[in-house]
């Protein structure tokens, strides 16, 4: 009995060791599927956080100035520069190496519904649903 509860908790320990192992980590500077703006994906109190350290193009072709949240309906959060602007808000883990929460999309101004999943440690999968309608890309780990 002793040797059957000893062999059992090696498989156990061996198992849950598997687990973490597989655990992949959000951290870390992603480039969106476009190639256009890199995003800082931190811990962030229970979940994670994101905002934007690099765009491709950081000045506004019209005014030459640094490219700002123009869109936003907000007309205070429309002068915010775009770097450093905060993505992710209330993502907290919903599943292995996957979060819930919101994404706010600065093209158009708005706010979705959104889940981000780590599927191998280079990609990213970013997803946003409006309704029933959903979309989402996949963003590569930069710098490796």
């Amino acid at each position: 009995m002793l040797r059957r509860f000893a062999i059992l908790s090696v498989t156990l320990a061996a198992l849950l060791g598997a687990t973490a192992a597989h655990a992949q980590s959000a951290d870390g500077i992603w480039l969106t599927q476009a190639g256009d703006a890199r995003v800082k994906v931190s811990k962030c109190g229970g979940g994670i956080c994101g905002h934007i350290v690099w765009l491709r193009e950081p000045h506004d072709t019209a005014t030459g100035q640094l490219a700002t949240d123009s869109k936003n309906p907000n007309p205070a959060l429309a002068k915010r520069p775009m770097i450093g602007l905060p993505l992710f808000s209330g993502m907290q883990p919903s599943g292995p190496n996957k979060w819930s929460g919101q994404i706010y999309n600065a093209d158009d101004g708005s706010t979705y519904a959104s889940s981000v999943t780590v599927t191998s440690a280079d990609a990213l999968r970013v997803e946003g649903c409006v309704g029933a309608l959903c979309g989402g890309e996949t963003w590569t780990r930069a710098g490796r």
